[in-house]
């Protein structure tokens, strides 16, 4: 296992997904989006996701282009990545990230909101191609600070909880 500390460190943006070695850590910052990592073991290679909607909806036609902005779409293109390197997907360990809740006072309990329809596709997208979901952190009020560590496996979570005069005007 690596030193965190002398890891590659890759950020991801919304819409974005990495795939690496033991070389790297990835992180990023999720509030209602959805991050999915995958870890192939004997090879010590990840990837891993930051998706905003869970799918697309309407596709045109003539856009065969993938779309790392949506759930399906950005798992297609890790599986693809990882299936390019002789990586089967089914033998990935898969952890699943995110999903808060941002405005909880502005939704009502009848509603579903984004952020539980991204982590609900989540689970559904790994259990249809049979990858393993290891550990999530899913759902709840707030944004999460996310480190994934290629060379281990390991993934560090830390959900933090919108504070009382967050968003006001001093």
């Amino acid at each position: 296992m690596a030193n965190l500390s002398d890891l590659i460190d890759i950020f991801l943006q919304p819409g974005e997904y990495f795939v690496g070695d033991a070389n790297y850590k990835i992180r990023t910052v999720l509030g209602s989006c959805v991050a999915i990592t995958l870890w192939y073991p004997p090879l010590c290679i990840g990837a891993m996701s930051h998706f905003l909607l869970p799918t697309r909806g309407v596709k045109s036609p003539s856009d065969n282009s993938l779309d790392g902005r949506y759930g399906e779409e950005a798992l297609e293109l890790m599986v693809s990545e990882l299936l390019a390197q002789g990586i089967p997907p089914n033998q990935c360990q898969a952890k699943i990230f995110g999903g808060g809740n941002m405005f909880p006072d502005l939704v009502r309990a009848s509603q579903m909101n984004i952020g539980r329809r991204n982590g609900e596709v989540a689970r559904e997208l790994l259990r249809k191609r049979g990858i393993p979901v290891l550990s999530e952190s899913l759902f709840g009020v707030g944004h999460r600070q996310v480190i994934f560590d290629v060379s281990s496996g390991d993934v560090w979570c830390l959900q933090l909880r919108p504070s009382a005069n967050e968003g006001s005007v001093a």
